[in-house]
């Protein structure tokens, strides 16, 4: 799927990062940005694979990773384990991202809510 391939690259963008953290910031809050990146590939290839009525409830939980992935990433910046360049390169990503993510899910409620 487009969407998963799309999160998989800002993905690696994010993995080639995170081995260049500092020490402190790569064990702590690097590991939980990258275990929420995790987290919502996984929620978006179980949603591929479930009904459509079943899709909402994978869709909002890969929603809601996404928006700590994109609150933590934002923090590591603002501590400056992140530098400029980095953080809006791996922006441009997940708006792009983001965008494909809010249409599979504003297109999905839709389908739901035709057949009430």
């Amino acid at each position: 799927m487009p969407i998963i391939q799309k999160l998989i690259i800002a993905y690696k963008v994010w993995h080639e990062y995170l081995i260049h953290l500092d020490k402190i910031s790569r064990f702590s809050i690097g590991l939980k940005i990258d275990s929420l990146f995790v987290q919502t590939i996984e929620n978006l290839f179980i949603a591929s694979y479930k009904t459509k009525e079943q899709k909402t409830i994978y869709l909002n939980k890969a929603s809601d990773v996404f928006d700590l992935v994109k609150f933590m990433l934002q923090v590591t910046w603002e501590i400056k384990a992140l530098d400029n360049k980095k953080y809006i390169a791996l922006s441009q990503i997940l708006i792009e991202f983001g965008k494909m993510l809010g249409g599979w899910r504003k297109n999905n409620a839709s389908v739901y809510r035709r057949r009430d």
